[in-house]
């Protein structure tokens, strides 16, 4: 099992400011001195994606990962693509995540923590903003951190939950809201765009312009049957949503589908992994278990091309199960290169600033997406044929 600082408070869970920081510290041995020297990577598909943004000691990767997702879609519909406000989506993923936690009595995940189509749902029911409209008063940094509004929000929801005498106090709603928007900002009833005024559901609909119900979640597991729906059994799925299952073969393939017909991915993984290497840009996984490696093997791990582990599976359920891989981290999936040996990976958007080697960016192999994807979210019309009947959609 993976240390609790690390697998209970990663990013989709953060409920302290140095949550995404104890993941990040986490990851800074894995790496190796001349890997970027070591790889020549040639860009096969290269699916445009707006800048890459630093979503700071916030829990809310995926609230970035799946909004850059849907800048891309902006540019793949030829629309002019707008920063899109990721902290408004995580405001409102709050405020349905507090209802919850009431209805379910308080046995529900709180903190920083969601998933892919929580955007998607935030999206449909609250609209969208432009980042220079609300900024989330710099959520994520000291003066602003999780911990603060957090210890604020938790106390309501666990006071509404208590419930004197049985009966709910009526307020708590509104007090709850208030809290949440006394520390990200309130929102606008109205905003100036470009010098034409909206509401955050005109501007989603007019600037924006994707349809919700064009998206779809995919997932794998053994324990639910294929081709159907099945609810995503990780902490954060707050809201209970259920994901399409397909067969582990299918994830890259349904992936590789969608880049050569021009989308991107939205990805949820695990990445606190001995061969993930956010410094050196590179994830992969190492043929031989990191305790049987020699020093040498350690040091030079991410120095060029390296066999990897076959993936099955049952390695991939075990993983699951065995809390080794955790719904700690969504980035986006934007296209696919090969290294010096025509070996394929994927080009994986971070939101970790551009403070590694590739300026933000990581080449991740596809057995590491087979062994350790959470679910990935797409345009239903990047689905293969075939996989798209069986689905239904």
């Amino acid at each position: 099992m993976k240390p609790v600082m690390i697998a209970a408070g990663l990013l989709f869970t953060a409920g302290s400011l140095f949550a995404q920081d104890n993941l990040v510290n986490s990851l800074k041995n894995n790496q190796s001195t001349d890997s970027k020297n070591s790889f020549t990577f040639t860009p096969v598909i290269n699916a445009e994606a707006t800048s890459v943004k630093n979503q700071k000691s916030s829990g809310t990767c995926w609230s970035y990962s799946t909004n850059s997702f849907l800048e891309s879609e902006m540019i793949r519909m030829g629309k002019k693509p707008v920063d899109l406000a990721d902290i408004f989506t995580a405001r409102n993923a709050y405020i349905e995540k507090g209802i919850n936690y009431v209805r379910m009595h308080g046995a529900l995940t709180l903190g920083d923590g969601g998933a892919c189509h929580d955007v998607i749902n935030m999206f449909a029911l609250y609209g969208a903003l432009p980042q220079d409209v609300y900024n989330g008063r710099d959520y994520g940094t000291p003066g602003n951190s999780s911990d603060v509004m957090n210890a604020k929000t938790k106390q309501i929801l666990e006071d509404a939950v208590k419930a004197p005498n049985g009966t709910l106090d009526p307020t708590w709603k509104t007090r709850y809201i208030a809290t949440i928007d006394s520390c990200l900002g309130a929102v606008p009833e109205t905003f100036t765009f470009e010098g034409k005024s909206y509401t955050p559901k005109t501007f989603a609909k007019e600037v924006v312009g994707i349809n919700p119900e064009d998206y779809v979640e995919l997932s794998s597991f053994n324990t639910a049957p294929y081709y159907k729906k099945a609810v995503l059994m990780v902490p954060d799925n707050w809201s209970y949503d259920q994901v399409y299952n397909v067969q582990m073969d299918d994830i890259t393939k349904t992936i590789d589908n969608a880049l050569k017909k021009g989308y991107t991915v939205a990805w949820a993984t695990d990445v606190s992994e001995k061969g993930f290497s956010w410094k050196n840009g590179v994830a992969y996984v190492p043929e031989k278990d990191f305790a049987d490696m020699s020093a040498d093997d350690r040091k030079t791990m991410f120095n060029g091309p390296k066999p990897e582990k076959e993936i099955t599976v049952e390695m991939r359920q075990a993983s699951f199960d065995n809390y080794e891989t955790t719904d700690d981290h969504g980035m986006q999936i934007t296209g696919i290169a090969k290294d010096q040996n025509g070996k394929e990976y994927y080009i994986v958007k971070n939101s970790w600033g551009a403070t590694n080697d590739y300026k933000g960016y990581l080449y991740v192999t596809k057995n590491f997406v087979k062994y350790k994807t959470t679910a990935f979210l797409l345009n239903k019309k990047g689905l293969p044929s075939d996989i798209r009947k069986k689905l239904g959609v």
